[in-house]
Formats: structure tokens, C-alpha cells, sequence
């Protein structure tokens, strides 16, 4: 029997406010890309998105927040949306935050919320990191996950193909990985914009299909392997191939700062292959 696809929404808090440099984020306040700015939705807005990503069959809500990492403020008004969804989509099983660099103590106000897991990224190798973000360190986000599992959240941790790495950037990045045993591990896909300083050919689909096979070969333990960002844009028509490759598991919806395909078209397409929706975080 085939895994079940899981599916999981985003909810973009806060946008566009980021003071760091990272070249492929349009977030960055660097770039001047022409995307919504905001600081925080309202709470009763973000519990309305969680209803609806729920009712689309999502088992997944993640809250994501713009900027390097977690203030004493951010902390509070994630806690306070976590709690309230907790309250209001019970059947909501995985709340996940994802608002950048953490402390140990930031992360168990967070779980005591609600909050069952953290998504933070490494985004590339060690090696390459320093040619797509001079603001902040790589080590500073492997330490955060490091801080995620001893606070005993679930770790999401990923990155990005498609920035120009070479083939023993992706060796590496994947073994960074591998060290962390994340329970899901999110695959982006470089998706480009006018305004990013950051100008390379896109992957073609047979080589971003392969990534995938990879990730999946070299971490076997990792429940879900998760395509998020660029999806449509890397594998155009050919996005149904994804699960064969070793995908179980999408973002449904809008992005942080681009449009998806719509979580009826998603599900349309996960079925007519004959796979079956996860029901909870199970399967």
C-alpha cells in the first residue's frame, strides 16, 4: 500500500519586513520586490485561514513570520495564535511555527502554547551559505535545530535547490540534514523574481525530480518529504510526478509571497493518481 500525502497550509503573519540579506527572498527589505507588506494578521484571521486549511484536509498550519528570528513580542503573539487555534480547530493536530532563529527557553513558551512543531531551515550547504546570505551565519540555524528537538518539538528543516549550488553543495547539505533526523524535511525550489540579486538558470524537472529521489534515498527515517515553495514553477505539468520520486507530502494554497494552484486543483490531482489524503498526522 502507498503512503498517504499529507497536506499542510501556510499562513504568512507578517510580510516583507525582513532585515536580512538573503538573495532568493523577496521578504527581504533589501530587494524592494513588489509584494504585500504587513506586520501582524489578526488573530481572528489567522484562526479563519486554519479553519480553512483544515476543511481542505490539511493536517498541517504553519505560522510563518518575516525576519531573522523570535523577539520576547514575536514570541508572545505566536503563543497567543497558537493557543486560539488550539481552542477553536481542535482537530487541527500540527501546528507548526516557523519565525526564524530560536532560543531553548523560545521554543518551550511556544510548545507550552500549542505549538507542536518548528520549521527552520538550513536553507543550503555550510559551504555555499555565505554566497546567498551575509546577514546571519548557517551555523545559526543549525543551532536552532539543535534548540528545536531539546525543547521536544517536532523539527521541520530543509532548504532550497536551484541557487547555484554545485552537485557537492547538495551532498553536503543533505548530510547536514541527515545529522539532524528532522521528521519532515520541506524541499523548495528556487522560484525567481526581478527584484532578487540572485540570477540563475532554473533546474529542469528531471534534475529537481532526482533531488527529491535523493533526499529520499539518503534519509529514509524522515516521515515526510515535503515539496513546498517553486513547486509549480519547477515541475510545470509534470507536478504529479513528485510522489513517484519520493514526495508524501505538499503545501496546499498560496505561498509566503506567490500564488499556488489552489488546494482543489491540488487534491484533484493526488487522487486521479489513485493516492490516498492523509487523515491526521499519522496518515
Amino acid at each position: 500500500m502507498s503512503s498517504p500525502i499529507f497536506l499542510c497550509a501556510i499562513c504568512n503573519v507578517s510580510s516583507g519586513s525582513c532585515s536580512e540579506d538573503c538573495k532568493f527572498c523577496t521578504q527581504s527589505i533589501h530587494h524592494n520586490a513588489d509584494i504585500k507588506r504587513y506586520k501582524n494578521k489578526p488573530v481572528e484571521l489567522i484562526v479563519t485561514e486554519a479553519k480553512q486549511a483544515r476543511a481542505n484536509g490539511a493536517t498541517g498550519f504553519c505560522l510563518v513570520t518575516a525576519g531573522k528570528g523570535l523577539s520576547d513580542k514575536k514570541v508572545e503573539f505566536i503563543a497567543k495564535a497558537a493557543y486560539q487555534i488550539r481552542q477553536e480547530v481542535p482537530e487541527l493536530e500540527n501546528i507548526i511555527a516557523c519565525n526564524g532563529t530560536a532560543t531553548l527557553e523560545q521554543l518551550k513558551e511556544l510548545k507550552r502554547a500549542g505549538v507542536n512543531a518548528y520549521n527552520h531551515n538550513l536553507e543550503s550547504s555550510k559551504e555555499f551559505y555565505p554566497h546567498i546570505c551575509n546577514t546571519h551565519s548557517w551555523d545559526e540555524r543549525f543551532l536552532t535545530c539543535i534548540n528545536v528537538k531539546e525543547a521536544g518539538l517536532n523539527l521541520l528543516s530543509g532548504g532550497i535547490f536551484g541557487l547555484g549550488e554545485s552537485e557537492e553543495d547538495r551532498e553536503s547539505f543533505i548530510a547536514s540534514l541527515k545529522e539532524l533526523e528532522p521528521k519532515t524535511i520541506p524541499l523548495n525550489f528556487f522560484h525567481p523574481n526581478p527584484a532578487l540579486p540572485l540570477k540563475v538558470a532554473p533546474l529542469d524537472i528531471d534534475t529537481a525530480l532526482s533531488l527529491i529521489t535523493r533526499v529520499r534515498k539518503q534519509i529514509p527515517n524522515a516521515m515526510k518529504i515535503m515539496v513546498a515553495g517553486g513547486r509549480q514553477f519547477t515541475f510545470k505539468h509534470r507536478q504529479n510526478e513528485i510522489f513517484e520520486a519520493g514526495a508524501n507530502a505538499i503545501v496546499i494554497g498560496d505561498y509566503l509571497t506567490t500564488s499556488g494552484s489552489g488546494a482543489k486543483a491540488d487534491i484533484e490531482m493526488i487522487t486521479s493518481l489513485g493516492l490516498k489524503l492523509a487523515k491526521n498526522c499519522h496518515g
